[in-house]
């Protein structure tokens, strides 16, 4: 069986290279989309992912939307997703769960907090 792998949609490069540095150097395997609407097609062509980490604020679609439109398609409604945001302000972390994220972490990044979280979703 093949290792779930983490799906980043986030609209700014330097943040996805970071990300995908950090984890790869942890064996966790991971693919990515500079949008939303990219982040969903990535999701109807691959099965194996196993947890999304979802930018909040991106242009056109934001995490909001793209949460909103992978839960409305049956096969990702349990597809755990953990909301990421730079701008992180009282309220937000609400906000990203009633929205559909599993959980929530903010920019700066804590590396050991994320992935304990990625650890919950995935065996790595």
């Amino acid at each position: 069986m093949e290792q779930k792998q983490v799906l980043i949609i986030d609209d700014d490069a330097r943040n996805i290279f970071a990300l995908k540095a950090v984890l790869r150097s942890r064996g966790i395997a991971c693919i990515s989309a500079t949008t939303g609407e990219e982040g969903l097609q990535l999701l109807d062509a691959d099965h194996q992912v196993g947890v999304v980490l979802m930018d909040i604020m991106m242009p056109d679609m934001d995490g909001y939307e793209t949460i909103a439109a992978l839960r409305s398609n049956d096969r990702n409604r349990a597809l755990p997703i953990i909301a990421v945001t730079a701008k992180a302000m009282v309220g937000d972390r609400e906000k990203c769960l009633e929205a559909g994220a599993d959980n929530y972490i903010s920019k700066p990044i804590d590396v050991d907090v994320l992935l304990t979280q990625i650890q919950r979703y995935i065996s790595v």
